[in-house]
């Protein structure tokens, strides 16, 4: 017995399509780019910030020690702040204007050594508390 006109049609298309899976196949074996050198791999940014295969034509000599590597130093802040006490409530809380960066902070009476007013020129410690910056061993300058 035959095959139909539509099976021999649908087996010469699923032996097309084999055929161009194998020459597919044959193509990335041939462009594959397993087993390249390294530095076929490299990229080199030029002055102009484009990248480029072609390495730089000179070479900047790199003194080791002078690499530093992790976080940048913390630089120390000094303790003592001074400011101008701005505002000052009867409750016991009130605002000190930072002389260097005028940023407000706050303060309680509890952390003064002696009882202040508003105007005074004064001298504190400045410590992170939960809600931003406080003032702390609030001392009046004479």
């Amino acid at each position: 017995m035959g095959d139909s006109f539509s099976k021999k049609e649908n087996f010469k298309k699923k032996v097309q399509k084999q055929k161009e899976k194998a020459l597919r196949r044959e193509e990335r074996k041939e462009n594959n780019n397993k087993g390249k050198d390294l530095t076929d791999m490299f990229l080199y940014v030029d002055e102009y910030g484009r990248l480029t295969s072609t390495p730089p034509t000179h070479r900047e000599e790199v003194n080791l020690t002078e690499i530093q590597l992790g976080a940048a130093p913390i630089e120390e802040e000094e303790v003592r702040k001074s400011g101008i006490v701005t505002f000052f409530s009867e409750k016991g809380y009130g605002f000190i204007t930072e002389d260097n960066t005028k940023e407000n902070v706050f303060f309680h009476n509890n952390n003064c050594n002696e009882p202040i007013k508003k105007g005074n020129k004064v001298s504190y410690e400045k410590e992170k508390s939960p809600k931003g910056f406080s003032a702390v061993d609030i001392q009046i300058i004479k």
